[in-house]
């Protein structure tokens, strides 16, 4: 009986250890996957480098995600604009809604570009303030 205990011990203390290990680097990657929550809370409670340097890299992938997804919308705008058919159509046209999302892509990213430029400047600026 105390061999299998130990045994099952053994195993749950290295399960905990793994999952830890794994938990850790999962937190560095996931700092480009927020929630909207966690979003909120960080950018309400940040103060540090390294918290604002995980906002600057949340809303640099934003920013090229979002231009990826106008990209793609562009293309579908492009290939929407050859099959208008003004007489008949009821608005909002196929091509006019592929035209306001891309217009809406392309304002978020720019956005989202300015955000990050604040917190890469406001990590440089804490960064600075620590070196000193």
């Amino acid at each position: 009986m105390k061999p299998a205990l130990t045994a099952f011990f053994a195993l749950s203390l290295i399960f905990a250890t793994v999952s830890g290990a794994q938990q850790s680097t999962r937190t560095a990657e996931d700092s480009t996957h927020l929630s909207g929550s966690q979003l909120k809370t960080l950018t309400r409670e940040a103060h540090t480098t390294a918290q604002y340097e995980a906002l600057a890299n949340y809303y640099r992938k934003q920013q090229k995600d979002l231009w990826a997804r106008a990209a793609e919308e562009k293309q579908e705008w492009a290939r929407r604009s050859t099959q208008v058919m003004v007489s008949a159509a009821k608005y909002p046209r196929p091509v006019d809604s592929v035209h306001y999302l891309y217009d809406y892509d392309v304002y978020m990213a720019v956005e989202a570009e300015q955000l990050a430029a604040k917190y890469t400047h406001l990590a440089h600026r804490e960064n600075g303030a620590n070196v000193k």
